[in-house]
């Protein structure tokens, strides 16, 4: 499961990536280049991706053993 999460994380901060740059009007050629609600989307999805990773990757603390 780790490593799934880890893959999904990684692809929503790509997606979110190429969104923002859009958005910002810096990579041109789609219906998303120059507005600004695209680059907004993007930085969420960007921000979701990494709270995913931290999440898949956080330590688990084991019960105490008694």
């Amino acid at each position: 499961m780790k490593i799934v999460l880890n893959i999904i994380g990684v692809l929503l901060i790509l997606a979110g990536g190429v969104w923002f740059l859009q958005g910002i009007n810096i990579l041109p050629g789609s219906f998303m280049t120059g507005q600004t609600q695209w680059a907004l989307y993007g930085a969420i999805a960007i921000l979701a991706g990494v709270g995913l990773i931290i999440f898949a990757n956080r330590r688990r603390i084991a019960p105490p053993k008694s």
